[in-house]
């Protein structure tokens, strides 16, 4: 077994386990990272909890929703505007945010007063939208405020509102990843099947587990129009509420991320037998084939097949320009959720660059066995990893680039590793074959960077001082000219050992040429 005993963690002996190098010729019986685990007291874990993963990762991209966290403000700020889960409704969703701000006289008192309150002022507030999810968080739970019991008595009294109620406080699970679970139940037991849809093609889906990041899903959501294919329910990226009701009436679940929403398919499966469908939204070769996958399904194969054509026909070259940019470059792939498996081989198929490293804050252990199985060997495979040890991980492999969120992302570009956010995108969408392209795009500018490679030059030695500001006088006398001379309108040639950009007397001293790895 390759386990990987970080340094930094040496006084942590559990972390060992969580840390594991794919050697050669291991099957993934014994090369897996322990995962979805308690957080191990004492490794400062930057895990999400369990109402993160209900209201910021599956119930905020709800487009025409009130989402009300009972709880408070710290609980609310902290998921809000993290993401870019954007709407064809002029964003609604990601405007304003929503919280009942609890105060210690609620928690000794009771809550369920200020949360009635709350729903009833939120709406008079917002009158043309009727309706709202109230998020429990771990304060209301603690206390036993009863979400559904208000939900219910403000229904009555406002019979055009409808209320969806999420149980999920933080301690409701190891990881983000246990508010998804509960989110996803919650819904198929109170909302699927309270409302019919009008249907207008033969063949319909939900598209299941894409949050519309920067447009990802509208890019699915035309190929599968093309095809003439009906998409009654997007779960939940620019999903309508009302359309999430009516999820009992489709013919398929096509899935998108299996860690966040493979539980309501399966629900849906089960109680009225639609069946499920896992797709892959990135990479020419696994995209043409989800296509397909789905066309099949309904006999529309020649409809796929001729978007595949045009679209592959029109960015495989721009794709192919990059990958001969971008071999042999090397990459950590540290996302969230489904991106750890998705990307794990074809980013290096298609893009040539090598995948040194994967993580998963929250994964389970399927999402390893997915991920590290689609990784080439030696490849550092981590659960749950702390500052510290990305940091050492990072001195370790020494990647060109890190694929990663905002938080991990910042502490990169501290040793000087450009990031990518993967997240929320730098340059998305990149999902489809043009986002694909978006993507290589990305990376090469992020690798290639000439500003970054400046950033990593020591200028600490210049005789320009860098610690004192840029004042003019100091300046001026560092760089060896003469105040008098300046007044006086007369030249001096410049003394300093190194050439510098300098405004002064309107002169410009441009930087000395430097040469920079960057194809052309």
């Amino acid at each position: 077994m390759p386990y990987h005993a970080f340094k930094c963690s040496e006084c942590i002996p559990e972390r060992e386990k969580h840390a594991v190098v794919k050697g050669h010729g291991e099957d993934l019986t014994s090369c897996l990272p322990l995962g979805y685990l308690n957080t191990i007291p004492g490794t400062i874990s930057e895990r999400g909890c369990a109402f993160c993963g209900a209201k910021h990762v599956i119930g905020t991209p709800m487009k025409d929703v009130i989402h009300l966290v009972h709880g408070p403000i710290g609980c609310c700020y902290d998921t809000w505007h993290t993401k870019r889960y954007i709407s064809d409704n002029d964003n609604f969703q990601l405007k304003y945010t929503w919280v009942t701000d609890m105060k210690e006289k609620n928690v000794v008192f009771g809550g369920e007063k200020l949360l009635k309150k709350s729903i009833i002022e939120c709406f008079k507030a917002f009158p043309d939208v009727k309706r709202m999810t109230i998020y429990q968080t771990c304060a209301s739970a603690l206390i036993g405020d009863d979400l559904d019991a208000v939900a219910k008595e403000v229904m009555e009294e406002m019979p055009d509102v409808d209320i969806f109620a999420c149980n999920s406080p933080g301690f409701g699970g190891p990881s983000q990843s246990g508010g998804h679970h509960k989110i996803n139940i919650a819904w198929v037991d109170k909302k699927v099947g309270t409302l019919e849809p009008e249907i207008t093609s033969p063949y319909t889906i939900n598209y299941v587990g894409d949050y519309n990041i920067q447009g990802d899903q509208e890019i699915m959501m035309d190929y599968f129009h093309q095809m003439g294919i009906q998409v009654i329910a997007s779960f939940t990226g620019n999903g309508s509420y009302d359309d999430l009701r009516c999820m009992h009436r489709a013919q398929l679940n096509v899935l998108e991320c299996a860690r966040s929403a493979e539980y309501i398919c399966n629900e849906l499966r089960k109680r009225y037998g639609i069946p499920r469908l896992d797709i892959d939204g990135y990479g020419f070769d696994l995209l043409s084939e989800s296509l397909m996958k789905v066309a099949m399904f309904f006999g529309l194969e020649d409809k796929a097949q001729a978007i595949i054509d045009e679209e592959t026909a029109r960015w495989k070259p721009e794709l192919d320009w990059y990958k001969r940019r971008l071999t042999g470059k090397k990459i950590c792939l540290w996302p969230g959720g489904s991106k750890l498996w998705h990307w794990a081989h074809v980013i290096e198929e298609e893009m040539g660059v090598k995948v040194v490293s994967v993580y998963s804050k929250f994964g389970h252990q399927g999402d390893f066995e997915k991920g590290v199985a689609r990784c080439s060997e030696g490849a550092l495979a981590i659960d749950d990893p702390n500052e510290l040890e990305a940091l050492e991980a990072m001195r370790e492999l020494e990647p060109d680039v890190i694929l990663t969120g905002m938080r991990p992302g910042e502490v990169a570009k501290k040793i000087r590793i450009p990031y990518l956010n993967i997240h929320a995108y730098h340059n998305g969408p990149y999902k489809g074959y043009e986002g694909w392209v978006r993507l290589a795009r990305d990376l090469y500018n992020a690798i290639y960077s000439p500003i970054h490679q400046l950033s990593g030059l020591d200028i600490s030695k210049d005789e320009i001082a860098t610690d004192v500001g840029f004042k003019s006088q100091r300046l001026i006398s560092d760089v060896g000219f003469d105040k008098a001379e300046i007044a006086a309108g007369g030249e001096r040639e410049y003394s300093g050992k190194y050439d510098c950009v300098s405004e002064l007397r309107g002169k410009t001293y441009p930087v000395p040429e430097k040469s920079f790895s960057a194809a052309v």
